[in-house]
């Protein structure tokens, strides 16, 4: 659909919507470019406040995967005022408001709308240098690739609508939803990162690919990969969200397992996230670096994954 249209575009466009990156970059001067996206979500909790602040940290990951640093927000509603109150919008958006807070930057405004399904999200502006970009696919072989939040959000939020979640489950489901990609961001640049993007809607396996070039490919440890509690009992079920079956069934062309694997834990690797964490591709010295340091900060949930390898083949093996 979209190659069919003649979007506008000039010298200054550094990246646009023709690759697979997280975020467009359009140059300002020689040393300044802004960098933008949007994104919204339905509601994955049953909390207002706390609906807020997931679609926010959720629209703001886009940013840190490029390395960059956010400054600017809209809103971006769309709600059903036959089911949603005012003091509902407003503590929505006061949870969204917090997480702009604690990333350090502003709301100028936004848009709403009435709808028949209630959605938030932001469109994020942020800033970076244009010869300090970082793309999702600039992986290089011999590099290790580092999972900054456990998977399983889809899974989980699918259980809590309805009403199967644990309260663990949903706890620690919230807690990394919630979370920025700020830190392990920062710490990512500050040890040399070479490729960085978020896990989202693709999924781990969906995002991972997109990572991989004409010269690279990537072996992932199968039994490395982080997992929200009860994630796999909710897998088990079969508790997908239809964006996952898309997943799989677009990218499971591009996996190849060395061995037999487990079906539903392959398949939580192909899960749809919300606000899911980082996969940090660097060298591997670097990685070891870095994963001490975010361990040291807390962050001990992190793990190193996977490893590039140079191939004329873009896929991943799974190890």
């Amino acid at each position: 659909m979209m190659s069919k249209i003649d979007f506008p575009s000039d010298e200054n466009t550094l990246l646009d919507f023709s690759t697979s990156d997280d975020a467009g970059v359009y140059k300002l001067t020689e040393e300044l470019a802004i960098v933008q996206t949007v994104d919204f979500i339905t509601p994955v909790v049953n909390n207002s406040y706390i609906f807020g602040q997931i679609a926010a940290a959720n629209s703001l990951s886009d940013i840190y995967a490029m390395g960059a640093e956010v400054k600017t927000v809209l809103n971006v509603v769309a709600h059903d005022n036959c089911h949603v109150t005012p003091d509902m919008l407003a503590e929505m958006m006061r949870g969204g408001a917090d997480k702009v807070r604690e990333a350090g930057a502003v709301v100028l405004g936004g848009h709403t709308v009435e709808d028949l399904e209630m959605k938030y999200g932001l469109s994020v502006t942020g800033i970076v240098h244009p010869n300090k970009i970082i793309r999702n696919n600039n992986t290089k072989p011999g590099d290790k690739i580092i999972q900054t939040k456990p998977i399983g959000m889809g899974v989980i939020t699918t259980a809590i609508k309805a009403e199967m979640a644990s309260e663990e489950a949903e706890q620690e489901a919230i807690k990394f939803m919630t979370m920025l990609n700020k830190q392990a961001a920062e710490l990512a640049l500050k040890h040399g990162v070479n490729a960085m993007t978020d896990v989202t809607g693709f999924g781990l396996l969906g995002h991972m690919y997109e990572m991989t070039n004409s010269e690279t490919a990537i072996k992932l440890s199968f039994d490395k990969v982080k997992y929200i509690s009860d994630a796999m009992e909710y897998a088990n079920m079969g508790l997908f969200p239809s964006g996952s079956w898309k997943n799989h069934d677009h990218y499971e062309k591009f996996i190849r397992a060395e061995h037999e694997v487990n079906d539903d834990k392959l398949m939580l690797m192909f899960d749809a996230q919300t606000s899911g964490g980082l996969l940090i591709s660097l060298p591997a010295q670097n990685a070891e670096n870095l994963l001490q340091e975010l361990h040291d900060i807390g962050m001990d949930w992190c793990e190193i994954i996977g490893d590039v390898i140079q191939s004329d083949v873009r896929e991943i093996e799974l190890v």
